[in-house]
């Protein structure tokens, strides 16, 4: 029988292979994880949690002026209230400096040896890190994503999500290039501390594969709030003039000149020069790694979760993925996760929340369906003279009443979705919807409230 350093060998620390690292010990596996970065990944360093604390900062803006609806004026009466950048960024970064070290602990206590290097595959059971070579009964990668910036003239001047975070200075106007969560949740970052925003897109509606109507409406959301939206839109070219200004080439013909411009294009699996394909793992086009429902690559030995399989690339999932597999590998119940019925937020302004199907994909589906939504200006705003609206809807089979999605335009939207979510994922009937009392005042409510077809 062969020997080898440890039962699982994993590639990067991010949420998903830190999760399997320190569950698979928990089983009493031998674990060793190697990281040439920092520990968490996408979504710790560069990714959900900076981006949401930088979501937060982006609201307060509007916050004081709602504020000022209620009564509250101390502190910003002689003039408008003022954003420093530079504390934004120092609490940031100490705030993920502190997860770092909790995620390094978790591992640590767990029993996991931690390899600071990168790591490489030489082998089925072989891995190379930091000048050393180390066996492994199972291998598991999950090293996640990274941004993809089209390859047009001028490339070398755009930055993405990485940069974006750590930029010396707030840009005092930018482009945001791209249509889905990432672009539209930058684009309303940026817009809510200040800096004067483009966002351009190459489609026709924000956010392909949501329902239609979330798209169309966070445009209308944003584009009040002083986002300038263009659709059908995208760079050509960029190219620096001497001040340092930015003048980003559509392919209209029409030209904008920016602080910065931010390509949100897109994210590829992180996968290249690992030595997947010289081992015969298949690949995807994109780099994905080719999987089961168990995570297994086509060599055996050899494994996968998270943005490197690009299944569905939520830090959720990867983490579930994780468990998963070392549920699996090391306690011998095989363990596969249902990626049906995923709950997702975007965290733009308004934020926006989803789960289940769109309407178009319940139509291709089921065929007949039934539509119940609403719109409306919510309580919180009655006081002041915002025009922003939330919206929801509901996706019911028409024949079984079962509701296959819901979704919502607004605050506190993914706070709200997720609740929704447990009855979606256990199949819930839009009659036991009904018969569900709601909290007044809410907007959740609305969602056991509402009894008009709409379609």
């Amino acid at each position: 029988m062969a020997h080898y350093d440890f039962d699982l060998f994993t590639i990067g620390a991010g949420s998903g292979g830190v999760r399997a690292s320190r569950v698979s010990a928990s089983y009493g596996a031998s674990v060793a994880i190697a990281e040439d970065g920092r520990f968490g990944g996408t979504c710790v360093n560069v990714g959900c949690i900076p981006k949401k604390l930088f979501s937060y900062a982006a609201h307060y803006r509007e916050e004081f002026e709602v504020a000022r609806a209620y009564g509250w004026t101390a502190g910003w009466t002689t003039g408008e209230p003022v954003f420093d950048w530079s504390i934004l960024l120092a609490n940031k970064d100490r705030e993920i400096a502190r997860l770092n070290a909790v995620y390094e602990r978790l591992l640590t206590n767990a029993g996991v040896t931690i390899v600071r290097a990168r790591a490489t595959l030489r082998g089925a059971h072989e891995v190379e890190a930091g000048g050393r070579t180390y066996t492994a009964k199972h291998i598991l990668v999950a090293t996640g994503s990274w941004p993809r910036v089209p390859d047009i003239p001028g490339r070398e001047f755009a930055i993405t999500s990485n940069e974006a975070f750590h930029l010396a200075r707030l840009p005092s106007s930018v482009l945001v290039v791209g249509g889905g969560y990432i672009a539209v949740e930058f684009a309303s970052i940026f817009n809510g501390l200040g800096v004067k925003t483009t966002l351009a897109y190459r489609g026709a509606k924000l956010l392909r594969g949501f329902d239609h109507e979330l798209g169309e409406r966070l445009a209308d959301e944003m584009a009040k709030k002083g986002v300038a939206i263009r659709l059908n839109a995208n760079v050509a070219a960029l190219a620096r003039r001497t001040d340092g200004t930015l003048d980003a080439t559509l392919t209209d013909g029409t030209t904008i000149a920016v602080d910065a411009a931010m390509f949100a294009t897109g994210r590829e699996p992180n996968t290249h020069g690992l030595g997947l394909d010289k081992l015969g793992v298949k690949l995807a086009a994109d780099g994905a790694v080719a999987v089961d429902a168990f995570s297994k690559s086509s060599v055996d030995s050899i494994h996968a979760i998270g943005d490197a399989t690009n299944r569905l690339n939520l830090t959720p999932v990867a983490t579930a993925e994780g468990m998963a597999l070392a549920t699996t590998l090391f306690r011998g119940v095989a363990s596969a996760i249902d990626h049906e019925n995923v709950p997702t937020a975007v965290f733009a302004d308004p934020n926006l929340a989803t789960v289940g199907l769109s309407e178009a994909r319940a139509r291709e589906r089921f065929g007949a369906i039934d539509i119940y939504k609403t719109s409306f200006r919510s309580l919180r705003h009655s006081l002041t003279e915002s025009e922003e609206r939330t919206f929801m809807k509901l996706v019911v089979d028409a024949e079984t009443q079962r509701v296959l999605g819901a979704h919502m335009l607004g605050p506190d939207a993914g706070e709200i979705i997720q609740g929704i979510a447990i009855a979606v994922k256990l199949g819930a009937t839009k009659p036991q919807f009904d018969a569900t009392i709601g909290i007044h005042p809410t907007a959740a409510e609305e969602f056991v409230t509402l009894r008009e077809k709409a379609g």
